[in-house]
């Protein structure tokens, strides 16, 4: 007898937490809880699946090529394999497959082949976790997973013209914050995305600005 959705749902929490019990602190469940919740909350404002959006959230960040050698295929592999296992209908698998595909930063540099309003409220929603408060303490956690430096103010940030430059950088953290975090504000889909990234956004420009007059030791 198939699941009702809201066992889906609860499995796939279950899946997820044991999957990303070891994950880097930026990219571990309590970023997918986090990015589960905001797109539930932007899809009250939309008309949209919410079962498809919440699994798409939920299994976006399942195994992020970035921590898997570059492998943009195992992600949503590791998806369809599990809603397969729960007998989840075939075209809503097909779905959250094309909007973990498409929702990446990363993606922006490429041709847009897949749109949806459930992939808008999930990209979002992730979007929104990568700025304001929340969004600094992951930029700087993954920065000294990866042994960035902090700053270094003979390195400018660039303006990246492909993806493989982007993923490839090894810039100071500080530098993505002008490379892609002060950038997202004005990349929200939805109108309740822009709401909400609003401060966040107000909030990231106040830190860099504290953090350039602290490392210049003016304050």
């Amino acid at each position: 007898m198939p699941y009702t959705q809201e066992k889906i749902i609860t499995l796939t929490v279950a899946y997820v937490k044991e999957t990303l019990k070891d994950a880097e602190g930026g990219h571990d469940w309590w970023h997918i809880y986090r990015v589960w919740k905001l797109a539930v909350r932007i899809a009250k404002e939309e008309s949209v699946n919410l079962f498809v959006v919440q699994l798409a959230a939920l299994l976006h960040d399942i195994a992020d090529s970035k921590f898997h050698s570059g492998d943009e295929e195992l992600g949503p592999r590791l998806a369809g394999n599990f809603l397969t296992k729960m007998h989840v209908d075939k075209q809503i698998i097909k779905h959250v497959d094309a909007i973990i595909r498409n929702m990446s930063f990363h993606k922006t540099f490429e041709e847009k082949r897949f749109n949806s309003r459930e992939l808008q409220v999930v990209q979002d929603a992730d979007r929104i976790d990568a700025i304001g408060a929340i969004g600094i303490a992951r930029a700087f956690n993954y920065g000294g997973h990866k042994n960035f430096p902090i700053y270094n103010p003979h390195i400018k940030p660039e303006t990246y013209l492909n993806k493989e430059s982007y993923k490839s950088s090894k810039a100071p953290t500080l530098n993505h914050f002008y490379e892609k975090l002060f950038l997202l504000k004005d990349m929200m889909n939805t109108k309740t995305g822009k709401r909400l990234a609003e401060g966040r956004h107000q909030f990231m420009e106040a830190f860099v600005e504290r953090f350039l007059k602290e490392w210049d030791t003016e304050c």
